[in-house]
């Protein structure tokens, strides 16, 4: 569905830094892990937001700052308009039933000692003005068939169930206290190949019947690109890119972008011999002690002077239509580079 209307979701100069202390009886700080570092975005009803980015980008931090699960060192988070940061008490659940989550492993997120039944109505137990005790059983097992599995095997345990159908579940818990925005943090790396396209697809159709806002984070390109709308670049706890979908992989024009999609593969032996292959160097830099200006320069082949003194704001640049944070944007397709 089309993204419709005001943001549900906006996120302004969203920080988040880790003390570091030494010492065992008198702790004193001597640095800090820049894990998310002035991060911000919009999201709407119906829209999804794709987050990519190398290990160790800041992705999963900024998952757990958006469902209040990490309070930020600094920035702001408004769900329909309404700072998330000011909730405390009833007032925090009360918001907290608005974003749910689906996690990303389904052999490890769902507790064996509980039946599918417990561990998908659980919500209820905690937000006990959703659903009347006696009805509970029977949304459980709608939402059982509303993911596509048997509502009869509402008594099964986890292990009864296969990897596809544990992250079915895993969806059906989030779904069950109708919330307005899903964070699903790389909720198909763990299943092969067929599966994801069935689990996508399932995201999709949900979206489509609930009007539900998606921020999808995830390391396969291509996944991202079948289900978001938009996408958002990260890099050592910043956005370096953002746009709709088809300007990030058609119009990539910050380096690492072009970097992260030259590494696609692609199915057509033809597509595979005109395509370009950017090969960064090294690894990417402590996020404890970032490089000055720009973040990526240091594995950059576009680096100059100007790099290591300003750093690049994330901007509309000459000759690219969407946002990025390089001094040298240029656009560049690099999957279909001949």
């Amino acid at each position: 569905m089309a993204p419709q209307g005001d943001p549900i979701l906006e996120v302004r100069d969203l920080v988040k830094h880790f003390p570091l202390t030494q010492g065992i009886v008198m702790k004193r700080q001597i640095g800090a892990i820049k894990a998310v570092d002035g991060v911000s975005f919009d999201l709407r009803r119906g829209e999804t937001l794709g987050v990519v980015g190398e290990s160790g980008c800041g992705k999963s931090t900024l998952a757990k700052l958006l469902m209040a699960l990490e309070k930020p060192t600094s920035g702001s988070v408004k769900v329909n308009g309404e700072l998330v940061d000011v909730h405390k008490g009833s007032n925090l659940k009360r918001f907290r039933r608005n974003i749910q989550m689906v996690m990303q492993d389904p052999y490890t997120s769902l507790n064996p000692r509980m039946t599918v039944g417990d561990i998908i109505g659980e919500p209820y137990e905690i937000h006990t003005d959703v659903a009347p005790k006696g009805d509970r059983r029977k949304k459980v097992q709608d939402l059982l068939e509303v993911v596509g599995l048997n509502p009869d095997h509402i008594n099964r345990y986890p292990h009864q169930f296969s990897g596809g159908q544990r992250q079915r579940i895993g969806i059906a818990r989030g779904l069950a206290l109708q919330p307005e925005i899903i964070i699903c943090d790389e909720p198909v790396s763990a299943l092969d190949v067929s599966i994801q396209a069935q689990v996508i697809n399932l995201l999709e159709r949900l979206q489509t019947e609930f009007g539900l806002a998606y921020i999808f984070i995830a390391h396969d390109l291509s996944v991202v690109r079948h289900i978001s709308d938009r996408v958002a670049v990260m890099y050592l706890g910043k956005i370096v890119e953002i746009g709709k979908d088809t300007e990030i992989y058609d119009k990539p024009s910050h380096p690492y972008t072009q970097a992260l999609l030259s590494a696609v593969p692609v199915p057509d032996p033809e597509g595979r011999e005109s395509r370009e292959r950017i090969i960064l160097q090294g690894d990417p830099p402590s996020p404890a002690n970032p490089p000055s200006g720009c973040r990526f320069r240091t594995r950059c082949w576009k680096a100059q002077e100007i790099c290591a003194v300003e750093e690049p704001l994330l901007q509309i640049r000459p000759g690219t239509d969407h946002e990025s944070a390089c001094h040298f944007a240029e656009v560049h397709d690099v999957v279909h580079a001949s």
